[in-house]
This record gives structure tokens, C-alpha cells and sequence, in this order.
């Protein structure tokens, strides 16, 4: 019970900062590109309770994939139009891996290293660091999936003059096909925790691409610091 805990406040702390770290990025940016609307609405800071968005928090917590309050921006204040654009969108992707590839091994190595073993903390701190890093790269590639409200459908915005069905249908729909998934996801893992039938996590549609592609992108953060003798 008490490891439950422990890994459901890492958890929230992981989410805390990464959730916060991501929308930070996007309001820096889209400033620095020409568009004072995230500080006008006071999304330029790094007070996690003004980037918060409650149902977001609480599925990432609980399920691993959520969301924050999208940061508001004005593209027709940036300097360049689809630059700014493109740029404000990418902030908060690369902000995560950016927290992914030099937090996570240079914390591992103080926690397992120079932590003393203080019952509890030790166990606290090792489950952050490993969420921090793992959070970091899931909701990157999640923010990159191409359906609104998310990164990824504002990078199609920026790159795209094109306003097809395919968009339509990604901007009027997005929200609710990101619901499906995740809905999809938590119930996957509610009847493998009750039956214990893994094989039925090959049903997890949004989980298999996470792991997949969180896999991928991991694997040369891994090698890079791998290279380095500690």
C-alpha cells in the first residue's frame, strides 16, 4: 500500500513538471516570436497551477496520457505567420525531450549514487526520476499525434495551406477520437489488472504506439549517455 503511494505522488510531481515545462515552452516561444497573448493570460510563468487542466491531470496521473490548458496565442501577431507558428507548436515536444535526454541519467546517477538510503525517500525519488524521464518522452510522442487540440495538428496547421476534409475532419473530431483512445487504454488495463491476460494489451491501440514509438525515440538518449564513463 505504501508503494502504491509513493508511486502515485511520483507520479503526480513527474506530471507536475512536465505538464508545466511543456506549456512554459509554448508561451516562451510564441512571445519571443511576437505574440504577448500567453502573457497577457498569464501562461508565462512557471506556476504548474495556471497551466493545469483537471481531466488532463488526473488521466495522465492515473493512465499515463492526459493534457494541460493549451496555451493561447494569437498567430496573427507573430512576425512570421507559419514560423511562429511552427515554432510555438514544436516548443513544448522539444522541451520534453530536451528534460528526457540530460535530466533524467545525470538525477538517476545523485538518487542511486550519492541518496542516502532513507526509508521511503530513496524509493520516492528513484520513482520521479524514472517518471519524469519516461512522461517526458510519452507525452511528447502523444503531443505529436495529428488531432486537435494537440502539437502535432498545429504543426500541420503551420506546414499545411491546404484545409481538406482530412483537415477538417482531424480539427472538428480530434478531441473526441483522442478521448476514444485513451477511454480505450484505461480499460485495456482495468481487464488486464482484473484477469491477468496480458495478450489483451495487444488491443491497446494508443498504448502500442506509445511504446513503440517512446522506444524509439529512447533508445539513442540511452546510447548517448551510454558513451559517457561514469
Amino acid at each position: 500500500m505504501v508503494s502504491y503511494v509513493i508511486g502515485l505522488l511520483a507520479s503526480f510531481l513527474a506530471v507536475t513538471v512536465v505538464l508545466t515545462l511543456h506549456e512554459f515552452s509554448h508561451a516562451f516561444v510564441a512571445y519571443r516570436c511576437g505574440d504577448p497573448t500567453s502573457k497577457f493570460y498569464g501562461r508565462l510563468t512557471l506556476n504548474p497551477l495556471k497551466h493545469f487542466d483537471l481531466v488532463g491531470l488526473v488521466c495522465f496521473t492515473l493512465v499515463g496520457f492526459g493534457w494541460a490548458k493549451p496555451v493561447p496565442i494569437d498567430p496573427n501577431n507573430f512576425k512570421n505567420y507559419r514560423q511562429g507558428l511552427f515554432l510555438t507548436a514544436i516548443a513544448g515536444v522539444a522541451m520534453n525531450l530536451l528534460t528526457a535526454a540530460f535530466l533524467f541519467y545525470p538525477l538517476y546517477l545523485i538518487v542511486a549514487v550519492y541518496m542516502p538510503n532513507v526509508i521511503y525517500i530513496r524509493e520516492f525519488l528513484t520513482a520521479f526520476t524514472y517518471r519524469l524521464y519516461a512522461y517526458s518522452l510519452s507525452f511528447a510522442v502523444f503531443n505529436l499525434l495529428p488531432f486537435y487540440p494537440l502539437d502535432g495538428f498545429r504543426i500541420v496547421d503551420a506546414l499545411s495551406r491546404r484545409r481538406g476534409p482530412v483537415y477538417r475532419f482531424l480539427r472538428d473530431y480530434g478531441r473526441w477520437i483522442l478521448l476514444g483512445l485513451i477511454a480505450e487504454s484505461f480499460l485495456c488495463d482495468l481487464l488486464i489488472r482484473a484477469t491477468g491476460l496480458y495478450i489483451i494489451s495487444n488491443f491497446d491501440v494508443l498504448g502500442w504506439v506509445m511504446q513503440f514509438a517512446t522506444g524509439i525515440i529512447g533508445w539513442p538518449i540511452g546510447a548517448l549517455w551510454g558513451l559517457i564513463p561514469w
